[in-house]
């Protein structure tokens, strides 16, 4: 059969025992994760939000969870030196002794160095099954969850978070301590996505039902979440959530933290407001301008 009708099979089943064949096909799932080849949510012109989500690669995620044995995995400090043998202060040589345990099927990502990726020391992790395209950047610590992909280009900064089946474009810019959420549960729901060229500013969250256009720019502390509306005051529009459409930025907007008052009850009279994001511009001549300074950092 093939993998996607193997992987929904296995997946249906209530087998309490898994063979071979459980792990055969996990393996190849995980491998064409790894480079790309399937995805939890592709893009899909003839969908209403431009994308399709793939249920069946997030059935074979959870598949890998459920079929997991909790096994030691020791800190293979030497699996991404130029050389086999690192000698580690106090220690035995190539590795150290750790409390990381974790599913047998969900090891750290083996990185092939033709993909010129950069992982700078400092604590950071990429869980097996996910892609990472050409010429990624990661800053200490940082950590990429299974089923994440995240193309070419793109740096992911220190204390930076792309959760699990997340979609990363090329040459996006995550900052410090900004969390790209995940969503692996529902089964149907579209992960978050972001498009290429954005920069996601220093301790954002983009989190269950968002989507970020192309060229768009998050202001540090700008939160999205798919029961937050968003304020567009250049285009004089709101943006929502809409049934099982996602929130939608567009492309090259420039979105910053704001709020908006309580209209109405107790709230209005306490004055109280709610935090909003709010889209003060669109990208210009003096935007793009800091946006090209990030690829110093490259």
């Amino acid at each position: 059969m093939p993998l996607e009708a193997r992987i929904s099979d296995l997946f249906s089943r209530a087998d309490s025992q898994y063979g071979r064949e459980y792990f055969d096909a996990f393996d190849e799932f995980k491998q064409a994760l790894n480079e790309g080849r399937v995805r939890a949510a592709e893009p899909d012109s003839s969908s209403p939000s431009g994308w399709r989500v793939n249920a069946w690669v997030k059935k074979g995620i959870l598949l890998g969870f459920r079929i997991g044995r909790i096994v030691e995995m020791p800190l293979a400090v030497a699996a991404m030196s130029p050389s086999p043998q690192i000698r580690i202060a106090g220690g035995d040589t190539g590795a150290i002794d750790s409390q990381f345990r974790d599913k047998h099927t969900f090891p750290l990502k083996q990185l092939r160095r033709d993909q010129n990726i950069r992982v700078v020391p400092g604590g950071s992790s990429i869980r097996d099954g996910c892609y990472i395209g050409q010429n990624v950047t990661c800053m200490p610590p940082m950590y990429v969850n299974v089923g994440a992909y995240v193309d070419d280009g793109t740096m992911i900064d220190s204390h930076a978070l792309v959760g699990s089946c997340a979609q990363v474009g090329k040459r996006v810019h995550i900052s410090a301590a900004a969390q790209i959420g995940g969503v692996l549960e529902p089964i149907g729901a579209l992960p978050v996505i972001i498009a290429d060229e954005v920069l996601v500013g220093g301790n954002c969250g983009v989190y269950e039902g968002s989507m970020v256009g192309k060229g768009a720019v998050l202001a540090a502390g700008t939160i999205l979440t798919g029961s937050t509306p968003v304020y567009d005051l250049v285009r004089d529009t709101v943006y929502r959530r809409e049934g099982d459409q996602p929130l939608r930025i567009p492309e090259g907007a420039v979105v910053v933290p704001g709020s908006r008052a309580v209209s109405k009850g107790r709230g209005k009279e306490l004055g109280i407001s709610l935090y909003t994001p709010v889209i003060i511009k669109y990208r210009d001549e003096k935007t793009d301008q800091a946006v090209r300074l990030e690829e110093l950092l490259r």
